[in-house]
């Protein structure tokens, strides 16, 4: 397994900017011309990308990558401020794309589009969305478009023990994509247990851990907590890692998790599930404590 690297958006879409830019656009006579830097004053998130592109009609413009774990109601107004940000500092028309990985609760309505009127005034942004779970894990394969092993695992069909393989496969057999494994197990935890997806990768939690995406998942916890309460907000948070770490089995601790009250066992496993290998000294935690 590789040391630490570098898998955020930026990285990914290095990987292949002109099949990237191709795909999003849908326009097959699109090329990239280069990745800028997303300076912006707010906007920092590793999985914020903006590619410089050319179209034989429309010539140079910018491809605006947000690449979002789960959609929220947040987006719609975020991706009209970050295309604004974008045109005006390089002066280049900009075709946004919002990138949403995992489905949102089944409530969630995902829109294209930002408007707002104030006094008779007008503001709109649109913008494509391409929800991953809706994309053909064979696309993936077929393109190529390496920049989405990663994602293959939460892909349409790309839940199979035999289709996660294969895109290990690929990673494995290009030594600038084998870094991008760590990741793949990650996405991988979602669908398939923690057991099966040790068999069919070399597994690292702790390389895990360093990924953007897993500190995202720890900070949507912690979100939570500070705008539902803190019990509840570390319930939410215990729930993510436990999903991700050790799958459908994990979960099946929330039930006994969920009637402690005292916060400082609530942080305890929270804190457990960065280390901790099994359920059983998760367990050990709240039980230890109750004795």
């Amino acid at each position: 397994m590789p040391k630490v690297a570098d898998i955020g958006g930026k990285r990914l879409i290095s990987l292949a900017p002109d099949a990237w830019v191709k795909w999003v656009t849908q326009s097959p006579d699109v090329l990239a011309r280069e990745i800028l830097a997303s300076e912006f004053q707010w906007i920092s998130r590793e999985s914020d990308v903006v590619v410089k592109a050319y179209h034989p009609q429309i010539k140079d413009f910018l491809v605006l990558n947000e690449l979002q774990l789960r959609y929220n109601t947040r987006l719609p107004r975020r991706m009209r401020a970050y295309a604004a940000l974008a045109e005006e500092r390089y002066n280049l028309p900009v075709y946004p794309v919002l990138i949403n990985i995992l489905p949102p609760s089944e409530t969630m309505e995902i829109v294209s589009g930002y408007e707002s009127q104030v006094l008779g005034l007008q503001a709109r942004q649109d913008y494509r969305v391409i929800n991953l779970w809706e994309v053909d894990a064979q696309i993936v394969f077929q393109q190529p478009l390496p920049s989405l092993l990663p994602f293959v695992p939460v892909l349409k069909g790309g839940d199979e023990v035999a289709v996660v393989q294969q895109a290990v496969q690929a990673l494995r057999a290009d030594e600038q994509l084998n870094e991008l494994e760590p990741l793949l197990a990650f996405f991988a935890s979602f669908v398939l247990s923690s057991p099966l997806v040790q068999q069919i990768m070399r597994w690292d939690m702790a390389v895990l851990q360093e990924s953007p995406w897993y500190q995202e998942i720890l900070q949507q916890g912690e979100i939570r907590g500070e705008t539902r309460g803190e019990t509840r907000g570390l319930l939410s948070a215990i729930e993510l890692g436990l999903e991700l770490k050790f799958g459908a089995e994990g979960l099946q601790l929330m039930p006994e998790i969920s009637q402690i009250t005292d916060l400082d066992v609530l942080k305890t496993i929270r804190e457990g599930l960065r280390t901790m290998n099994s359920l059983e000294e998760i367990r050990q935690i709240y039980t230890i404590n109750e004795t």
